[in-house]
């Protein structure tokens, strides 16, 4: 555990803080886990009406140069070349050797000369080292990390937030354009159509020196709208209903995009990316394990780490995340189930000495609504 006085703090510390936050580590950063409201009303508020997450843990490094985007292209998993300058896309740093997956992180494509990476905030300086180590004559990698504020406003009102501030709204899924904050120097945003909850959402990027005016703007114009301040234990709840893998548990360096149910973020048609050897071989073989969802049954709520058996008790793997879906009011978890086991069978789920019966089930736990119009 990184001691608080060491970790890195969030250029909006003291207001959460003045929020009256409980803070934590994650990836070396004291962030915020949940607010007074208290996770269920953080999840719920994203569901049904809106809420803002300081994400600025999360990396943040600029490819430039010529041939920058060729560059991300030739290491990174995805196909870049699928889409347009204005655009985002996930994407996999994946080892060389192995096809582990060393971070998942977004790419976005400002034009072929600047390509904006947003890794976690555990492997951003890893992703930022090994692109450096292969970097071309010309192209340089830029770590940003501790330069830039990342906040996420998730939920179906969340257009209606960013424009009583002003700021664009409404384009397309996975797209971003540049504003300015009035107010604030008329300082610039990046307005991304990304997030990490299921919802229609909107992840802003901007300089340190006026994340605070954006927040309190941000914060001040959904008061009315029901928006709340949520933390990551509700970023946690909302992106395991969905499925979504978190980097340290569902993905590591020893799990590969092919049995984390990741193929589709790796452009197999490329004639280069780390990792593609590798990749291409278990993809032809077959993966020996696949993440599969987990629905309870009856009243248990797994964990990271409990083990899962068939029923009549053979050992088989351990939960990967696992949480209470307050959308649902069940237990849901993920796991790296063998794919020998029958995709339709119950698994039991050891939760302090009781088995639990699970559903095998493919994600999204829950409908998402991040891709409607």
């Amino acid at each position: 555990m990184v001691q608080t006085s060491q970790r890195r703090r969030s250029p909006l510390h003291e207001r959460h803080v003045a929020l009256g936050a409980k803070l934590a580590d994650f990836g070396g950063w004291s962030m915020p886990l949940e607010y007074p409201s208290g996770v269920v009303k953080e999840h719920t508020a994203v569901r049904e009406a809106v809420g803002i997450f300081d994400v600025s843990h999360l990396g943040k490094a600029m490819v430039t140069g010529p041939g920058a985007a060729d560059f991300v292209n030739r290491t990174l998993s995805n196909d870049l070349g699928k889409i347009r300058p204005g655009k985002a896309q996930y994407t996999l740093c994946c080892d060389p050797a192995t096809g582990g997956v060393v971070d998942d992180l977004i790419a976005y494509y400002q034009d072929d000369e600047h390509v904006l990476l947003v890794p976690n905030a555990a492997n951003a300086a890893e992703v930022v080292r090994r692109l450096v180590a292969e970097a071309p004559e010309g192209v340089r990698v830029i770590d940003h990390h501790d330069d830039y504020a990342v906040l996420a406003v998730q939920g179906p009102l969340s257009d209606e937030v960013l424009t009583r501030v002003g700021l664009p709204a409404g384009h397309e899924y996975m797209s971003f354009v540049e504003a300015e904050l009035g107010g604030a120097g008329d300082a610039g945003v990046v307005v991304c159509r990304t997030g990490y909850t299921g919802e229609r959402g909107y992840e802003l990027i901007a300089a340190n020196g006026i994340a605070g005016e954006l927040w309190d703007q941000l914060l001040a114009a959904g008061e009315e709208l029901g928006m709340l301040a949520c933390g990551l234990g509700a970023r946690d709840t909302l992106r395991t209903e969905m499925g979504y893998p978190l980097h340290g548990q569902d993905i590591t360096l020893d799990v590969t995009p092919n049995e984390a149910g990741l193929g589709w973020a790796v452009g197999w048609r490329k004639e280069s990316f780390w990792g593609r050897e590798p990749l291409l071989a278990e993809r032809e073989a077959g993966p020996k394990r696949r993440l599969r969802g987990l629905l309870a049954v009856g009243r248990g709520i797994p964990r990271p780490g409990m083990s899962v058996t068939l029923v009549a008790d053979v050992p088989l793997c351990d939960i990967t995340s696992g949480t209470f879906s307050p959308t649902l009011r069940k237990g849901i978890g993920l796991a790296l189930v063998p794919t020998m086991v029958d995709p339709d069978a119950e698994l039991g789920v050891d939760i302090r000495g009781r088995r639990e019966i699970f559903a095998s089930t493919k994600p999204p736990f829950v409908d998402p609504s991040v891709r409607e119009d």
